[in-house]
């Protein structure tokens, strides 16, 4: 055996040891402190770059809910001013049929057109508040509401915009429609008949709309829900399995402190060949 006061391999060897020793407990304390295996890049460059698409995927769908949610919004609110507005002209036929009645009298009649007229405009009311985020879906415009529904915004859901403004189309009774005459209610009855069928089928197709957009809706939180358990599954770390390693690496790097403490002695037996 050599001895040698310029090399202590023993010593070199313990410091190779600990310093490993220290890189790993490093290691092991920020991924406690993180929350995360897979904190960057030069932890693991494959995955890292997976998770970080993922991750944008789950901005992108965190987008995607919220312009579903404003569309719903829109809808819900059109679909609740149109089902009062079927109320209304359901009253308003009601009216209509019985001033048609020429055996009524004219302050029957009038009454009868008194009510008619306050229905009516309740209809003009109900449509210009039907308003959502700036949106009407069934005032005398044309514009529908879309929503997008992927991550990547290629992927839209519409709506058709409809017209329930009085003479519009759908409802053929006129802001200015009476019945204060016999053949006038007679008129009505056959224009209510016919405005209800279409606001039936406008509530059909919004109902409808509705529904898709509810369905996507659900579809994006599971799918971000799946997104987020996978980023997860990929980059997170297995605390219970950390906290073990912490303690052992503790435990390791106390031993390998006073295996370099031993190996630094060493030299100094040199001494005693000399007394």
């Amino acid at each position: 055996m050599a001895f040698s006061v310029n090399v202590n391999p023993s010593a070199l060897s313990a410091l190779r040891n600990l310093n490993t020793t220290t890189q790993e407990l490093s290691v092991t304390q920020n991924r406690i402190n993180t929350g995360l295996k897979i904190n960057s890049a030069k932890d693991n460059a494959a995955i890292f770059s997976i998770a970080q698409k993922l991750r944008a995927d789950l901005r992108g769908f965190n987008a995607v809910k919220q312009s579903l949610d404003r569309s719903i919004g829109t809808v819900d609110v059109a679909l609740a001013a149109s089902n009062a507005i079927s109320d209304l002209l359901i009253s308003m036929k009601e009216k209509a049929v019985a001033a048609a009645d020429k055996g009524l009298d004219s302050t029957s009649r009038t009454a009868l057109a008194e009510d008619f007229n306050a229905l009516r405009s309740q209809i003009s009311t109900i449509v210009k508040n039907a308003e959502f985020n700036g949106s009407n879906l069934i005032d005398n415009g044309t514009t529908d509401i879309t929503a997008i529904t992927n991550a990547d915004a290629t992927q839209t859901l519409t709506v058709k915009h409809q017209n329930l403004t009085l003479g519009g189309g759908n409802i053929l009774i006129t802001a200015t429609q009476s019945i204060l005459t016999q053949a006038a209610a007679s008129i009505a009855v056959s224009q209510l008949v016919s405005s209800l069928n279409n606001v039936n089928s406008a509530l059909t197709k919004l109902g409808a709309g509705a529904t898709s957009l509810e369905q996507n809706r659900t579809f994006a939180d599971r799918l971000s829900d799946v997104i987020e358990t996978g980023i997860g599954n990929l980059v997170d770390a297995d605390l219970a399995k950390e906290s073990a390693n912490l303690q052992a690496l503790q435990v390791k790097q106390q031993l390998g402190i006073q295996a370099l403490s031993i190996a630094n002695q060493s030299p100094q037996a040199i001494l005693s060949l000399f007394q």
